[in-house]
């Protein structure tokens, strides 16, 4: 029988218990919000963060997400030259003013819906990438997409935003797109920190880029903003300062100004209460595991990758470890393979997971190696029922 075994690291791991700052927790005005740092993969702030809510144009994201997709696969060029259908057209609210005599390129739909948060635009792309050519068919695709993604709490029924009661997402969500967005598509992602589109001359009082943290030298450089009267002000924001990186989404606000004011907050909060602090490297084993018919009794279990995490600054709080593994582990174990995860647990914040992988192989053991295992876990299952009945 194979338990999963949480193990508290108290002796492997002793050298790595000390005490740290705790930081205050960020008070936000938002309904929801969700901050996240992409550098050591900690959650800061989770505040309804799993609710579905409606998203407005943050949203156009997932439409952006699709178009970068489609653009690497070469099935779409920035080049291209996309018609204007009187779908697209009808739709009020930002826009770029398009009209069913354009054909628009890729290129300028794209800093459209990122700059100008175009809903029109949106709908351009949306039928030119529909497998049935209609915006309905494309906001399926979305959801569909989503879902792979992780993204559990989206579900679509149009290209950007429009009200609709099943129009829905997370902040979450919103946050796990926009890391996608910035890890998978960087080539694009500065696209994202335009403060001015002048598209044809045609809008001339909406050409600036609704993000209030742009051009402020916190290191702000996207993402997108939103409004409706359902959802309240909004915005997906990341920002960089050396080496660390945020992603932080906010929704439910009563208005810009205070959109501006709790963003802005949100970025000095993030970097001046945290800092980075290394516990160990790529391949360190932070302790053994029993295997079952194995040629060795047990396993190292090995980080799979350099755990470096946020601690608060300033204050007394304590970073704990644990172990979480499957126990005992059947061979045959082949180095590398993920066995388990190192959970890291500091105060008002959530707990990080670092996956845990094999240290060495460990073939199946031979036949007297098979007969001692078993005699051993009979022995143990006897003492088990025996101390039950006692």
């Amino acid at each position: 029988m194979h338990m999963l075994s949480k193990i508290k690291l108290l002796c492997t791991l002793l050298f790595w218990f000390f005490s740290v700052g705790g930081a205050q927790a960020f008070e936000t005005n938002a309904k929801a919000a969700y901050i996240y740092d992409l550098t050591t993969g900690t959650v800061l702030l989770s505040k309804n963060a799993d609710t579905p809510l409606p998203p407005a144009s943050m949203s156009k994201l997932m439409t952006l997400y699709i178009a970068f997709e489609f653009i690497r696969a070469g099935q779409l060029s920035l080049e291209e030259k996309l018609p204007v259908s009187a779908h697209a057209e009808s739709y009020g609210g930002s826009t770029m003013f398009l009209d069913t005599t354009d054909r628009v390129s890729v290129a300028d739909l794209l800093s459209g819906i990122i700059v100008l948060s175009g809903n029109d635009a949106c709908a351009v792309i949306a039928e030119a990438l529909s497998p049935d050519g209609t915006e309905a068919g494309f906001s399926k695709l979305m959801t569909q997409r989503a879902q792979q993604l992780g993204m559990t709490n989206s579900t679509f029924q149009n290209s950007n935003g429009w009200p609709h009661p099943m129009h829905r997402m997370s902040m979450r969500d919103l946050g796990l797109l926009a890391t996608r967005l910035i890890e998978d598509f960087p080539e694009y992602y500065d696209m994202f920190s335009q403060r001015e589109f002048k598209f044809d001359g045609r809008a001339p009082a909406n050409k600036r880029n609704r993000n209030p943290l742009l051009g402020l030298g916190i290191g702000a450089d996207g993402l997108k903003t939103g409004h409706t009267q359902e959802a309240g002000y909004g915005l997906v924001g990341s920002a960089q300062q050396g080496e660390r990186r945020i992603v932080f989404v906010l929704s439910g606000l009563s208005s810009t100004n205070q959109r501006a004011d709790e963003a802005e907050a949100i970025v000095n909060w993030a970097f001046r209460q945290f800092t980075t602090r290394s516990f160990g490297k790529s391949g360190d084993v932070v302790t053994r595991a029993t295997v079952w018919n194995g040629s060795n009794a047990d396993v190292g279990l090995a980080l799979s990758k350099g755990l470096t995490t946020l601690v608060p600054v300033l204050g007394d709080a304590q970073v704990r470890f644990d172990v979480e593994y499957l126990n005992p582990i059947p061979a045959p174990i082949s180095k590398g393979d993920s066995l388990g995860h190192l959970v890291v647990t500091i105060p008002d914040l959530e707990d990080t997971r670092i996956p845990l992988v094999a240290a060495e192989n460990v073939p199946r053991g031979g036949f007297f190696r098979r007969v001692l295992t078993a005699g051993q876990s009979l022995v143990s299952q006897v003492k088990s029922q025996s101390e039950i009945g006692s």
